[in-house]
This record gives C-alpha cells, sequence and structure tokens, in this order.
C-alpha cells in the first residue's frame, strides 16, 4: 500500500531561502513540494487552489506579513514559520504554528520539524472543524487518539482530564481512560484554551467539569488535582478568582 505524500508549500519572498527548503523538501521521500510563492496574496490564492498539508511560511514579507496572512485563514495546514528574527516566536506560537525555523536554516533543523509533523499525524489528527483559537469549540469537535495501532475517536466535550505519564498521556473520559504514546505539551498546543487549562506538569483539565476548587486544589469530575505552584496565578485568573 503506497503511503500518501506530504505536500508542502514554500512562502517566501527571498528566492534563496525559499530554495534551500525546496532542496531540503526533494531530499525527503516522504514530502513533495507543490509550489512556491514569494507573498501572502499568491499564497492565499495557492491554497485556493490546492490541498496543502503543510506550510512552510517567511513572517517578513512585502504587502502582507506572515503573521497576518495566517490570521485571514479560516482554514489552514500545518504550518512551520521561517524567519531570521527570534523576536517572533511567541506571536507564532499564540496562533498555534507547528513549528519555528531560524534562517539560516540547517537540514537537520528541518528534520527536527519535519518528524514533529509526522508525529503530528500519525498520533493525533484533528476533525477539520476543529481549529483552536480561531473557531472555539462546537458540540461535536473531536480528537483522534492512536492506541494500539488504531485510531479511536474522542469527543472533546467527553474528555473530562489529561495525566501525563511522562512520553505518554491518559486521557480520562466520561466513558473510558484513553493511553496514547504523547506528550502533554504538544496536546496543550493543540486543544482550546476556552475549554482546557493546565494546572499542573502533569495535568490538563476540561473547565466546565469542575465542581469545586481551592488555592492548591480542584475536583474535576470527582477527581481532587493538585493545582501547580507555577500554574496557580493563572488557573485563577482563568477562573475569575483574585485572592484576597
Amino acid at each position: 500500500m503506497s503511503i500518501s505524500k506530504i505536500k508542502c508549500l514554500v512562502v517566501d519572498d527571498e528566492p534563496l531561502a525559499a530554495d534551500v527548503i525546496a532542496t531540503f523538501i526533494g531530499q525527503l521521500d516522504n514530502l513533495t513540494m507543490l509550489g512556491k510563492c514569494d507573498n501572502a496574496i499568491a499564497a492565499m490564492l495557492f491554497l485556493q487552489q490546492h490541498k496543502v498539508d503543510l506550510l512552510f511560511l517567511d513572517i517578513q514579507m512585502p504587502k502582507l506579513s506572515g503573521l497576518d496572512f495566517l490570521k485571514t485563514l479560516s482554514s489552514r495546514p500545518a504550518v512551520i514559520l521561517t524567519t531570521a528574527y527570534r523576536d517572533y516566536a511567541v506571536d507564532g506560537f499564540e496562533l498555534n504554528v507547528l513549528d519555528y525555523l531560524l534562517k539560516p536554516v540547517s537540514f537537520e533543523r528541518f528534520l527536527a520539524a519535519i518528524n514533529k509533523y509526522q508525529a503530528l499525524r500519525d498520533t493525533v489528527t484533528v476533525h477539520p472543524g476543529f481549529l483552536p483559537l480561531l473557531h472555539g469549540v462546537s458540540a461535536e469537535s473531536f480528537i483522534y487518539l492512536k492506541v494500539d495501532k488504531k485510531m479511536i475517536k474522542v469527543l472533546l466535550k467527553d474528555i473530562i482530564c489529561i495525566e501525563s505519564l511522562n512520553d505518554y498521556v491518559k486521557v480520562r473520559t466520561v466513558s473510558q481512560d484513553i493511553i496514547t504514546y504523547q506528550r502533554i505539551t504538544y496536546l496543550e498546543e493543540k486543544l482550546p484554551d476556552e475549554q482546557f487549562l493546565r494546572i499542573h506538569r502533569s495535568y490538563i483539565i476540561v473547565i466546565d467539569k469542575i465542581k469545586s476548587f481551592s488555592a492548591t486544589l480542584i475536583d474535576v469530575g470527582g477527581l481532587e488535582l493538585p493545582i501547580g505552584r507555577q500554574y496557580k496565578a493563572e488557573v485563577m485568573k482563568a477562573l475569575g478568582h483574585t485572592e484576597r
């Protein structure tokens, strides 16, 4: 059975930088280059006409920056930012990008970003209608979690909490516990902030499942979970509580 290749688009107004990424793409059998665009407007038209899996996007471009371009997209592929400037890293991750490559990009760093995308593709498949940070959450939003070579569909509304088990996570739902090979930080980045809250280095909870909380503990679905010291301020802010 043939494995579908990852369809890539490179958007960069610097021809040499775009050629470097295109060369790297050509060196990996599981990637295919769909096209190159030298500005965001051309990229917008390209995305309307082609299905792209992975977008390599420069930030500083004429007419429309890469970050502003991302904000215009209601539906988009996975995005890896490419730039010569470190200052945009926080902005990029607030827009839920997959990775951030600093120019000049080395093949080793490029490969690490591709491996991150492959882990996303193999382990967690997000329903196309689920666009965290952009459209909120509907009752039917779901994720697929890989368990024993099978993909298990999990409705977001059924999740109670997520527990880190080092390189694995346990996803507790209303009907079962699911253990999948994944880092909790990755899931934290992909799940919508308005519904999910990181309360501890080992726990993410669902806000509407909270029964009660104190300064140190949160009761979620009958489970008493600790609030980590470094997360306390953000947790209390998210829950609308200020200590006096």
